[in-house]
């Protein structure tokens, strides 16, 4: 809670976050073809799964790599054929860009409008945790004027900020 969300070293399980790239020991059959993984450097932790690496992706965003043994090299990443699949390979693919020094594209399970309301939600509910009002959260997140009492109880700002409040509630 003392940290801002981009310092914070919070490490997701890979069941729960299709984003989390999970890399094991390359299966025999790929063996001779395979070359060495070398991994950027990052923040790495020892946890009961395995070694986790979580790394800079530039644009506060980070990558979020799970390596089953430690000790294993060469590796592969593991797929599994359900539902996550298509995100599980878009992280993937984020991974690969960041290795081979490409542009690393934004994550697809959000759209900017989505990751907008998000912060908003959560611009909404610190506020309001801070003991702001909803008219002094309204002027923040939308970077409203002040205005009249009267107008506020009719402002479209207003029932914006109770729906803000109330899905953050829910998250």
């Amino acid at each position: 809670p003392n940290l801002p969300a981009p310092k914070a070293c919070a490490l997701w399980d890979p069941r729960t976050d299709p984003s989390v790239v999970v890399l094991q020991k390359v299966p025999e059959v790929l063996n001779r073809t395979a070359e060495p993984t070398i991994l950027p450097e990052g923040i790495t932790r020892h946890a009961d799964d395995g070694l986790h690496h979580l790394l800079d992706a530039g644009e506060q965003r980070r990558l979020q790599v799970l390596q089953s043994d430690p000790d294993t090299n060469p590796l592969v990443a593991i797929v599994p054929l359900d539902q996550n699949g298509f995100a599980r390979l878009d992280a993937i693919y984020r991974l690969l860009a960041q290795l081979h020094g490409r542009a690393i594209p934004t994550d697809k399970r959000l759209t900017r409008q989505k990751r907008l309301r998000a912060r908003r939600m959560l611009q909404a509910f610190d506020g309001r945790l801070a003991g702001a009002s909803q008219r002094e959260i309204a002027e923040v997140v939308f970077r409203l004027s002040r205005v009249s009492r009267d107008e506020w109880q009719s402002a479209p700002e207003r029932f914006a900020v109770m729906a803000l409040l109330r899905d953050a509630r829910k998250l």
